[in-house]
């Protein structure tokens, strides 16, 4: 049974929000007035948990981000809203088992759901992107402040967890924070922010992207002034209508996981850009890529695993910096290899 709280409910005859004392009892939600501080019995009333549908995160409404939707057996609707994230997963997590109580093959299955790590498969990124950018149901972009600071068209990271799991993205937190990372890692998103740069620079793999209220990100350059499918295509057509300066297989360093991929690169130029193409996938289309304008590109220490390098990977090491301050790590096959894409590089910066 969850320890009792206070949470929020919205009334069903007049629409107000109330603070109610809950009390998780089996597979019955008991709900009690306040009075003092204290809970005032017998309970208000209750929830019979069998049959009902749990929706968390509930977006229903865009100011109370914190809300679990209940529907019973006969479609009376509850809303609850919790005081933080962490108490309203930790009440979803137990209502959600209470519901699946007389199951114990979901009970056991919530429980591996909960400490998993697992990227939906066949996803499609591009997919997501898209849905992200539509005006009625996706990701609201709005000034953040941080620090003194104020970014436009930002989001934070909380939200965009909530949203990939309400939109049947990922499964849980943890799922969710995977998928976001891809989409950074994929050139999709990028950090704003001291905060949430910090966390890519931090090494720290648990936390590269932040599940948190005060982390801030936007969509990247090629994809954030997306308004149409037809801008969409001119702007794509636009990066990649560059004259090819010099491509090849080369091993790249994931932003999140730290593992190494190799990738086939393109550098173009007018205008400069570096992409990189998955070789196993049979569409011709780029995974990833970035304006090399206000880039700086260096070679890295041959004795020694370099600093931000993950993984017993030695040798023929470079490094692109961006103008965002996104930091990618590359390996050539040789010294003579490593030279000449830093020569080319660097003439295009």
């Amino acid at each position: 049974m969850l320890p009792w709280s206070a949470v929020c409910l919205e009334g069903h005859i007049v629409h107000n929000w109330k603070v109610r004392w809950f009390i998780l009892r089996q597979n019955t939600l008991l709900y009690y007035k306040l009075e003092g501080g204290r809970k005032v019995t017998p309970p208000k009333g209750r929830i019979v948990l069998d049959g009902c549908t749990i929706t968390c995160p509930c977006l229903e409404y865009e100011n109370r981000p914190l809300l679990i939707k209940l529907k019973t057996r006969t479609s009376t609707e509850y809303f609850l809203e919790a005081c933080s994230r962490e108490e309203r997963d930790a009440w979803a997590f137990e209502i959600t088992g209470a519901i699946h109580a007389g199951q114990p093959g979901k009970v056991q299955q919530l429980h591996i759901l909960k400490n998993s790590f697992k990227l939906p498969p066949h996803i499609s990124l591009h997919c997501i992107v898209d849905k992200m950018h539509n005006s009625s149901s996706g990701i609201r972009s709005s000034p953040n402040m941080e620090q003194g600071s104020t970014y436009k068209k930002t989001f934070i990271g909380s939200s965009m967890v909530d949203w990939l799991i309400s939109n049947s993205f990922a499964a849980n937190r943890l799922e969710a924070v995977t998928l976001a990372s891809v989409l950074m890692e994929e050139n999709f998103l990028r950090p704003v922010g001291a905060r949430s740069m910090g966390a890519i620079r931090s090494g720290d793999l648990a936390e590269q992207f932040l599940d948190d209220s005060t982390a801030l990100y936007t969509f990247a350059e090629s994809y954030k002034k997306k308004i149409s499918p037809k801008e969409e295509i001119s702007l794509s057509t636009m990066e990649l209508s560059g004259t090819v300066v010099k491509q090849g297989y080369l091993a790249k360093q994931g932003h999140k996981r730290k593992n190494w991929k190799v990738r086939r690169f393109v550098l173009r130029k007018e205008p400069a850009f570096l992409h990189y193409y998955d070789p196993s996938k049979e569409e011709n289309r780029p995974v990833g890529g970035f304006s090399l304008r206000g880039s700086l590109v260096s070679a890295l220490e041959d004795n020694g695993v370099p600093t931000g390098v993950k993984g017993n990977v030695q040798g023929n090491l470079f490094k692109v910096i961006t103008k965002d301050d996104i930091h990618y790590y590359i390996q050539a096959s040789s010294k003579a290899e490593r030279a000449e894409w830093i020569e080319a590089i660097k003439k295009l910066t």
